[in-house]
This record gives C-alpha cells, structure tokens and sequence, in this order.
C-alpha cells in the first residue's frame, strides 16, 4: 500500500455525491508526496464520487484505486493511452460500463521538456502539445456528448503558471497557453448544454515528480525551500491542494462558474520577484 499524508483532512462526504468522475493521469510517478493525479482522484472520491483512475501504467492506477477503496471510496481502474482518440473512446465507454454515466472529467494528463524555441527539437514539440493539450481535446471530446445527453455534467482541465510565465519550457508554455484558450472556448460553445468547464493553473507545487527527477537530496530541499519562500504564504503546495481546487470547480458549489482559471500558487503569480525578496533573502539565505 501506498503511503498517503493527507495535511490531516479525512474522507467528508458530500460535495460530489452520486457522482461519477473520470480522472486521466490519476496514477502517481513512484516518490514521496502526492501527485496532482492522485490527489485528485482521491478527493473526489473522498467527496462521495465514483472515480474511474485512468493512467497508462496499471500498477499505478491500481495503487490509486487500492488508496480509494482503503478510505471507503468507490474506483475502478482503466489503462490506456488518452493521447488517442480511440484510447479516449474506451475510457468514456469504460466509466459508463462502471457505474452508468459521466457526470466530471478532470484532463490532467501533461508533460514536459526544457527547451528555448531554438533548441526544443519538432519531436519534442509535438510530445507535448499531443500529451499536454490535443489529449485534453480528445478526452472532452468522448466525454461531452454523455454529459450533453443528460444535460449537465463539469470538465475541469489542469493547466499551469507556465501559460503566463517564462521558464524555458516553451513547448509545455504553449501547450498550457493552449489549455487556457481550449478551457473559455469549451466553456462558450457547452454551456447551454448544461456543461460547465474551468481550469486549475498550479504553481511551483512538490510532487513525487520532483524527486524522480532530482532525487531526495539538497537540491531538492533547496527547490522546495525556494518554491515555498516565492509565494505570499510562504508554504508549499502539493497534489491535495490541486484535488481540493478541482473538486470545487466540478461540485455544484461552483454551479455560476465557468470558463476561468484558477491559479493555486500560493498568491505567486500576483506579486514580482523583486516584492517578495525580502522574503526570500530571509528564508533563504544567498550564500556567503
């Protein structure tokens, strides 16, 4: 069994009760902390949906399911490619298989590679756009005409600061540019469908892909110290706090709410480098 730190919250039932949710990506590269998937998928089932945990490696998914089922919550599991259309088909057709209908998708499938404009390769390119954005498009595109039939149903597309800020990441920049405009024009085109849809733009959070890849050491304590240190509050985010946002913006809470972007970075984006040095030169300080 997978070790699971949940900040204390316990299973509350309610917010999505009865509902039944597909979250892609929701399996967990191996490491400490809580995937942005993983947490996802957890609360909303913690929140009374049925939650079909969708990853392209099973034993991960299955873990998922296995930490769902422990908390006395509802899954089941697919394993597939929802880069494709086909892949995207069955997922839809499996979670109507499971439990009869989709009421939420949650598009949370991404990846990323450094890179300038220059030196990012039109292989790399085209990874991530079709990871990153088209399986997004696809996945809405199974999943809407089940929701369009019964008139209701919430897609919630998990962005990134990065559409709005530089890191030379330009390919995955785009992709979550991309992921924006996708989001509000969704949102236009569905919303007399009864089909709400929003996004959730996570900052420098800590999750097991961190420490994949650059280990449980300095370096990633040094990350997690600067990323913490970087926004308003001062503490770092991780998998929970990006569930608990998208679990908002698919329950009828969020029932006036459609086409925006939610940041979760701790106030990040709404102050400069240069307002919160004082802050960093505290908290870390440069080196003598």
């Amino acid at each position: 069994m997978v070790e699971v730190e949940s900040h204390g919250a316990g299973p509350r039932r309610g917010r999505v009760e009865g509902k039944v949710a597909i979250v892609t990506g929701a399996g967990s590269t191996p490491g400490p902390g809580m995937a942005t998937g993983r947490g996802t998928a957890i609360v909303l089932a913690d929140e009374g949906a049925s939650v079909l945990v969708c990853d392209i490696v099973g034993e991960r998914a299955e873990q998922t399911c296995a930490i769902i089922r422990e908390r006395g919550g509802v899954a089941d599991s697919f394993v597939g490619d929802t880069s494709t259309a086909a892949g995207c088909d069955a997922m839809v057709e499996a979670a109507v298989g499971a439990f009869g209908t989709v009421d939420i998708l949650v598009n949370n499938i991404g990846v990323s590679v450094a890179g300038n404009v220059v030196d990012t390769s039109e292989q790399d390119w085209d990874r991530v756009h079709r990871l990153s954005l088209k399986a997004m498009f696809l996945a809405a595109k199974s999943a809407i005409p089940v929701m369009a039939a019964k008139g209701s149903g919430a897609v919630v597309n998990i962005g990134s600061i990065a559409a709005t800020r530089g890191g030379n990441y330009v390919a995955y920049a785009a992709a979550k540019g991309g992921v924006e405009g996708l989001t509000v024009d969704m949102a236009y085109s569905h919303g007399r469908q009864g089909i709400r849809v929003n996004a959730v733009a996570p900052g420098h959070i800590t999750t097991p892909l961190l420490f994949s890849v650059v280990g449980v050491n300095a370096e990633s304590d040094y990350r997690q110290r600067l990323a913490a240190a970087s926004g308003m509050l001062g503490t770092n985010g991780d998998g929970w706090d990006v569930g608990r946002a998208a679990t908002f913006l698919a329950s009828d809470e969020a029932r006036w709410i459609t086409g925006v972007v939610l940041p979760v970075d701790a106030g990040a984006t709404a102050v400069t480098p240069l307002m919160m040095a004082p802050h960093l030169r505290a908290e870390i300080p440069p080196e003598p």
